[in-house]
């Protein structure tokens, strides 16, 4: 699927769409990997957002109505390398006429601990649901919410540090990067892509 620039979608228009990457399972919960998920997961508890498992979506789905329109959420139930055969049914289900509106939130091995970008387009940095996302529709254009994770100390350590549950030290310091990044959410839904730009990335 290539997605054309102001294609005309079916279902009720969406002024964003906001996908949390994660792996699904128990084993991969409270792994720094699934941190986009657990930032929407967060974000929909706290505004009383139902998100609900479609099949043919290949997701959990719900809508967050607000007077300035209507944000759809989801979290696929793919793996992360499969994420773009969720995110192209996303898009038809929630009408997006531009694939800057969709905004993928996923964990980011070149920021620090903590640290958040906001940013549209750019390369993908190795991560396999970003690969997986561009692949399917044919674009890199998307906006991106990216939650630092930092890196470990070696290279061979990265399958580790992305996939394990964490505790202790870590796991506080993961549960204070969700709490960012659904304030970061709450400033994207309600300033806008351009105007949230500035103030995420600028507090960090």
């Amino acid at each position: 699927m290539a997605f054309r620039r102001g294609e005309t979608r079916r279902g009720t228009p969406s002024t964003l769409l906001v996908v949390g990457l994660a792996n699904p399972g128990a084993e991969y919960e409270g792994s720094r990997h699934n941190v986009g998920g657990a930032v929407v997961r967060e974000y929909c508890r706290r505004h009383d957002v139902t998100l609900k498992v479609e099949s043919r979506l290949r997701a959990f789905y719900g809508t967050h109505r607000l007077d300035s329109g209507v944000v759809s959420l989801a979290v696929p139930t793919t793996f992360m390398n499969e994420s773009g055969a969720a995110v192209v049914p996303l898009i038809s289900r929630a009408a997006l006429d531009d694939v800057a509106h969709l905004v993928i939130i996923h964990d980011e091995l070149d920021l620090e601990p903590g640290r958040l970008q906001l940013k549209r387009g750019g390369g993908l940095a190795g991560h396999n649901g970003l690969r997986s996302v561009a692949g399917s529709l044919g674009t890199s254009d998307f906006t991106r919410l990216r939650i630092g994770i930092g890196r470990p100390e070696r290279k061979e350590q990265v399958t580790d540090w992305v996939l394990r549950r964490l505790s202790g030290a870590h796991q506080s310091d993961l549960v204070a990067s969700v709490e960012r990044g659904v304030e970061a959410l709450d400033d994207l839904v309600r300033l806008g892509i351009d105007g949230a730009q500035a103030r995420i990335n600028g507090g960090g």
